[in-house]
């Protein structure tokens, strides 16, 4: 267990916990506090490295910023080399290729940019000095799809800059740098940077100080997510927007008691419970569902269809149901593409995932 404290009002830069970033799954939380960077100017182990991140569903219904999972087989890939012609101690992006628009769209400015804003957060938690950097990122995830395409990115640059200095820093030091980057992009939180970054199920039970739970789904039970992504851009700080800013009491229980529920359902491998409580939002989902052309039939679509359970992925426009059985998850799948065109006029594609129980992790690399 890492013990730290960290005031999200004021990001620091971070001292390493161990020597490892992978988490202890069996551990029931983890608690990070540093003050400082260190102090030796670390040298590259490799030339190069190529990291991936995965997909993720934040929210899962009632647990909108603290609740979020890993989605196995999508997300997005970095690759980092040591680079004499860029300045030492500095990054530079020098490409940015992928699905969608975003190339177009995404700024290869590293302090406007997902990736090098959490690559820059590493560094400095690292004290590089002597070398300078250089980074292309290939999205997988298409931007504002609500599947955490930005933490996606800054997770995986994250892993690169900390493996290509030989994995000096813990996986608490790399959510905070993740959140160093999602605070400037879409606010400060952690529900898809901490499971892309750890896989599985994260519950962030604390944000000052942080503190993540890894929760196990069993290794014996099926889960797959239905994921269905309309043709329609949902910008994260629009959604947000949307969001009451006063809550009732009899709203708030029945949130709290169907998180709960998910959670343990989480834990026991129990897919009806897990997807009655992940439909049972009623705080946030009503406010962002009708923001979504057609998602309130798409969800209708699914549930007739035999998925345990469907809801808005992170903030949108992407659904997400859950099902035990992937041909199954395929025939729910259509049924909800089908619904996004009839009632919302969306064209819409879908994908049938596992859930990601490894998280952000180093797919190649060169020796110096």
């Amino acid at each position: 267990m890492a013990i730290c404290f960290h005031s999200p009002s004021k990001p620091t830069c971070i001292s390493p916990s161990s020597n490892h970033y992978r988490p202890n799954l069996h551990a029931r939380s983890f608690r990070c506090n540093f003050s400082k960077t260190l102090t030796a100017d670390p040298q590259p182990v490799f030339t190069s490295v190529k990291s991936f991140a995965p997909a993720t569903v934040a929210n899962l219904g009632p647990g909108f910023d603290f609740l979020g999972a890993a989605v196995d087989g999508i997300g997005d890939f970095v690759s980092l080399r040591v680079d004499p012609d860029v300045r030492p101690g500095e990054i530079s992006i020098v490409d940015i290729d992928g699905v969608g628009n975003s190339a177009k769209k995404l700024s290869k400015n590293p302090l406007w940019n997902c990736a090098g804003i959490a690559a820059i957060s590493v560094m400095k938690m690292l004290g590089v000095r002597s070398v300078g950097l250089s980074l292309s990122l290939e999205k997988g995830l298409p931007l504002g799809s609500g599947l955490g395409s930005s933490a996606a990115s800054a997770a995986a640059a994250a892993v690169a800059v900390n493996e290509i200095f030989g994995r000096k820093l813990g996986v608490d030091d790399l959510v905070l740098a993740g959140l160093d980057s999602e605070a400037k992009v879409s606010g400060y939180h952690a529900d898809n940077v901490a499971p892309a970054l750890m896989g599985g199920f994260v519950l962030i039970r604390s944000y000052d100080p942080l503190e993540l739970i890894p929760l196990t789904f069993p290794s014996d039970k099926e889960l797959f997510f239905v994921l269905v992504n309309p043709e329609f851009e949902a910008p994260t700080k629009k959604m947000r927007a949307a969001l009451p800013s006063e809550i009732g009491m009899s709203d708030h229980v029945w949130n709290c008691s169907q998180a709960a529920a998910l959670v343990a359902s989480i834990l026991q491998g129990d897919l009806r419970g897990l997807g009655k409580a992940l439909s049972s939002d009623r705080i946030v989902e009503p406010r962002r569902a009708p923001l979504i052309p057609g998602m309130e039939g798409v969800k209708k679509a699914a549930l007739e269809a035999g998925a345990f359970g469907c809801t808005i992925s992170g903030a949108g426009p992407t659904a997400v149901a859950i099902t035990d059985d992937e041909e199954k998850g395929r025939e729910i799948g259509e049924r909800m593409v089908e619904a996004f065109l009839e009632e919302g006029k969306l064209k819409a594609v879908a994908m049938v995932k596992q859930l990601d129980r490894v998280g952000a992790r180093l797919m190649s690399s060169n020796l110096r």
